[in-house]
C-alpha cells in the first residue's frame, strides 16, 4: 500500500485517510518553571499504541525525565522495570542502568541543564488504555555526556488514560507535548 498524497482542494477519501498511520490526539504545553506535568485524557480505546513527543522543552539541570501511567490524573507508583544502555562521550565507556519494581520508568526522557538546558523526549508506549501489561521504549536519553537508549515495562494490568513526566531535579518548562496514536 502507498501512502496517500493530498492536495489544495482535495476530496478526502476514506480509503485515503484510513492509510495515514498515526494521528494526533493530544497536545499540551509545558508551564515555566514547573516540577512536574501530567497529560490526562490522552489514552483511549481508540488506539491500541501511541508515540509521545515533547520537543522545545528546557530543564533548569542536567537529569532525567522520570514517566508514570495514570489514570485521572493519578499516578501508578509501583511495578515500573526497565533496562538503560547508554555510552559516555568523555570516556567511551559503554555501560547499563536499571529500574527493578520502581515507582517510575527513570529514564523517558532527559534534559540538558546548563546554558541551552534543552530537554525533550520521545517515547513508544504500547497498550497504556489495554488492561495489560504496557511496554516503554524512548528513542534516546540525552543529558551531560550520557547518551542511550532505555526500554520499560509496567507489570500491572490496569488501564491507563494518562501519563506524568517529573525531572529527577530542578524544574522543566515550556515545549509542546504531542500525543499520536498509531493506527490499528
Amino acid at each position: 500500500m502507498t501512502f496517500p498524497v493530498f492536495a489544495s482542494g482535495d476530496v478526502l477519501n476514506a480509503s485515503d485517510m484510513n492509510a495515514v498511520g498515526l494521528w494526533l490526539v493530544k497536545t499540551q504545553t509545558v508551564g515555566t518553571g514547573v516540577s512536574s506535568v501530567t497529560v490526562n485524557n490522552a489514552f483511549s480505546a481508540d488506539y491500541d499504541n501511541y508515540k509521545i513527543i515533547w520537543s522545545g522543552g528546557q530543564s533548569s539541570a542536567a537529569a532525567e525525565i522520570y514517566m508514570q501511567l495514570t489514570t485521572g490524573g493519578t499516578a501508578s507508583t509501583a511495578s515500573y522495570y526497565g533496562a538503560l544502555a547508554w555510552v559516555s562521550l568523555t570516556t567511551a565507556a559503554v555501560s547499563g542502568a536499571s529500574d527493578n519494581n520502581a515507582a517510575r520508568w527513570s529514564w523517558a526522557g532527559a534534559g540538558a541543564g546548563a546554558n541551552d538546558g534543552a530537554a525533550s523526549l520521545n517515547v513508544d508506549l504500547l497498550g497504556p488504555y489495554l488492561a495489560k501489561r504496557t511496554r516503554l521504549h524512548n528513542a534516546q536519553v540525552v543529558y551531560a555526556t550520557v547518551y542511550g537508549t532505555y526500554t520499560g515495562l509496567h507489570d500491572l494490568g490496569n488501564s491507563y488514560d494518562g501519563f506524568k513526566l517529573t525531572p529527577y531535579s530542578g524544574t522543566i518548562s515550556g515545549g509542546t507535548i504531542r500525543v499520536y496514536g498509531y493506527r490499528n
